[in-house]
């Protein structure tokens, strides 16, 4: 049965009475953090087009955790492990068979999958914890998940703020990017690596499944407003944060999946904003010929 407080509660008292709990207080700060990561690499995802290979790593990180669990290793090392694989194999194969990039994708897809199901076919009485890690349970995440969340989190986003100018430039435009003596594969691999990382960091939280949702919608609802990078990380973040602590205490309340919660409240932002934005913008074009 849902968890409901006392209806005489203040609202301020329906907000605190969930953060009693441990678990809880664990649970929305993973979900703000693992949302504003996602945030912060989606814009790159929404601006170039990687919505498929992010989709591609957060399942190709499945074969890390299968052979982690047969070998009784760190499962968050070996889905890591894994994407990063792909990520790499999906850059050499783009750039050396010279094949597009969705069918390097699917190719490293496909097999990286294909490789998981073969050891978890080979596994017994793992069912509850693969469930987990292919739907996430955020409500589950412990001390010693929060500090890989602020450990990889830190690495990609670090490394996103430290290279910014490089990373702006080959986005928007690769061609001179390239005549300016910036290495673009290098830059683009990177990139690969970043939002592979980015898969495992979430993974406990959302699932391998949910994962390439965060990864998208935030941004992509941040980009109907607007254009400029930073802006559209900074607004992204902000919609994948409250997404995220939204989405979580409808879970709570409602005894609903977590990860799946905080996924379809960030859709239903996406959907209203379709039709918001369009008119913010409009009202802004023509506030600007005013003052013209």
């Amino acid at each position: 049965m849902p968890w409901i407080p006392d209806p005489m509660t203040s609202a301020l008292g329906w907000l605190l009475a969930p953060l009693a709990f441990d678990f809880m207080r664990r649970a929305v700060l993973a979900s703000v953090l693992v949302g504003a990561v996602c945030a912060v690499i989606g814009a790159f995802v929404v601006l170039k087009g990687l919505a498929f290979i992010g989709d591609a790593l957060a399942h190709a990180s499945f074969a890390g955790v299968a052979v982690a669990l047969i070998a009784r290793g760190n499962v968050y090392l070996g889905g890591a492990l894994a994407a990063v694989f792909a990520a790499l194999a999906i850059a050499f194969i783009g750039q050396r068979a010279r094949v597009r990039a969705d069918t390097a994708i699917g190719i490293v897809f496909v097999a990286m999958l294909a490789f998981g199901v073969l050891v978890m076919s080979r596994l017994r009485n793992y069912s509850a914890s693969v469930f987990e890690f292919l739907f996430g349970n955020v409500l589950a995440v412990s001390a010693d998940d929060l500090v890989l969340i602020v450990l990889g989190g830190a690495l990609v986003v670090g490394t996103i703020v430290l290279l910014y100018k490089e990373f702006l430039f080959v986005t928007f435009d690769p061609v001179m990017a390239a005549g300016a003596g910036i290495p673009v594969a290098v830059y683009d691999t990177l990139l690969l690596v970043l939002l592979a990382l980015t898969t495992t960091v979430a993974m406990r939280a959302l699932g391998i499944i949910l994962v390439a949702a965060m990864l998208v919608t935030p941004a992509a609802t941040a980009f109907l407003y607007t254009r400029r990078l930073h802006h559209l990380m900074l607004l992204a973040v902000a919609i994948a944060v409250g997404c995220s602590i939204l989405g979580l205490y409808l879970s709570f309340y409602g005894n609903f999946a977590s990860g799946a919660s905080i996924v379809l409240v960030s859709v239903l932002v996406f959907l209203g904003s379709l039709a918001v934005a369009p008119r913010l913008r409009g009202r802004a074009a023509v506030a600007a010929l005013g003052r013209h």
